[in-house]
């Protein structure tokens, strides 16, 4: 076999077989196939796309390719979430107490951010004492006793899809709808999950800014799981501005206890409710999705979510009277108000721009080395369609400097205003149960 036959064919437009597919993944990863290679055949499948077989033998050939997580001596269905990202995105924090709460074991697998803020792990390291570096063996116990444990990403976890992916950065190949749900499809089925639920995020601050872009990778995704026997259902919700309110670590940790108290923001409680929905049924705990929901709204109410959430924090090392007393999370040194210029409607939010603020702040990492201060952030005091009046705040700004007339500025051109009033737009799209 040769790889200069395969990228003719695929050029050609025709099905690469299974053991082609194998055939150069495995070639990639031991580097026998070279980076020239391996992009122009990018560039093929990018022009030519691949067919509903050939994405899922792409994905379990990069799920192969390293290790891969054996969660089989966890009890019941295990059910993981994925969201393609966005802005102030704290679902994760606020679904794994919830879910776990009605009896689903979660076994979640999370990373560090690159962008506007940390990731899970770093959300859950500003509590204080929290830890994620977890043997297997205790990693296993604490999901059968207590239904959630969360641990670090793998450093062998699908070696193939970073090798791609960071090719694919480079030759102008990230665009392309086999690669994008194949390489987060791998990432998931390595890690071990029965069922998967998948939130496509759409709008200014979502990787698909286009609604129909994020339908069709959210139609492949879920034709991937259910072809390689994985239960999959994907949400498609919006991202043209801001989740919640708060846009920082430490900040989005407070949010979440809040919204598991029943007192979070609206359109986070309602999409971790809708998502968590899913959960629920496809670890076979409801016979519906409005049961599913109704013993989610009950947890809420009756305060077993929020008490499970103290009960995963403590296992892990961290302080669990943050959840009673929030003023325990990193606090910042200063805050400062973005003071409305004139009265109207809060027409625009624009989600990456806002995250780009918080960045400067320093809740995120603009590279890899850089550290992220677990106190700052942004908290937004009002969304798309609220009125306003010349002098209110629109958000609230945390920092650890003195001088953040950068970061005022960049809110100003972030945040538009209308005289007429506004719409808020829709917080859920669609849903994708099946093929």
């Amino acid at each position: 076999m040769r790889m200069v036959d395969i990228i003719e064919k695929k050029r050609d437009g025709k099905e690469l077989t299974k053991d082609e597919i194998q055939f150069v993944i495995k070639g990639y990863t031991e580097e026998t196939i070279p980076d020239y290679q391996m992009s122009s055949l990018a560039m093929a499948i990018f022009f030519q796309d691949m067919t509903e077989n050939e994405r899922a033998e792409l994905t379990m050939a990069m799920v192969n390719s390293g290790d891969t997580i054996d969660l089989s001596k966890i009890q019941g269905i295990k059910v993981d979430k994925h969201s393609t990202g966005g802005v102030g995105d704290t679902t994760t924090l606020v679904l794994g107490p919830l879910v776990a709460s009605v009896g689903v074991p979660i076994a979640k697998m999370s990373g560090r951010g690159l962008g506007h803020t940390g990731g899970t792990i770093d959300k859950l390291e500003a509590v204080p004492g929290f830890h994620v570096e977890i043997e297997n063996e205790e990693f296993i116990r604490l999901v059968n006793e207590n239904k959630i444990a969360v641990i670090g990403q793998s450093g062998n976890l699908t070696p193939a899809d970073k090798k791609l992916y960071a090719l694919r950065d480079v030759t102008a190949t990230v665009n392309s709808i086999p690669l994008i749900a194949s390489s987060i499809m791998s990432k998931k089925i390595a890690a071990g999950a029965d069922s998967i639920v998948l939130d496509v995020k759409t709008g200014a601050g979502a990787f698909m800014k286009n609604l129909d872009d994020a339908k069709e990778l959210a139609q492949a995704m879920v034709n991937i799981g259910n072809n390689v026997n994985r239960k999959t259902m994907a949400v498609i919700s919006d991202m043209s501005q801001p989740l919640g309110y708060a846009i920082g670590n430490a900040l989005e940790v407070k949010e979440a206890i809040d919204t598991l108290r029943g007192q979070g923001p609206k359109d986070l409680e309602e999409l971790c409710l809708t998502l968590g929905s899913y959960m629920v049924y496809l670890a076979e705990k409801a016979s519906s999705l409005e049961e599913a929901r109704q013993l989610l709204v009950d947890v809420i109410k009756n305060g077993q979510a929020v008490e499970k959430l103290k009960t995963f924090l403590k296992a892990q090392g961290g302080d669990d009277s943050v959840v009673d007393h929030p003023e325990n999370l990193p606090q910042a040194a200063y805050t400062f108000e973005l003071d409305a210029k004139e009265d109207g409607y809060v027409a625009e939010i624009v989600a990456d721009a806002i995250g780009t603020a918080a960045m400067w702040l320093g809740a995120g990492r603009a590279t890899k080395e850089s550290s992220i201060d677990l106190a700052v952030g942004l908290l937004l005091n009002k969304k798309i369609g609220d009125s306003v009046k010349k002098g209110e705040s629109l958000v609230t700004i945390y920092a650890n400097q003195s001088d953040v007339e950068e970061v005022k500025q960049k809110l100003y051109e972030s945040i538009k205003l209308s005289k007429k009033a506004v719409k808020a737009p829709p917080l859920v799209h669609s849903a994708i149960t099946k093929r």
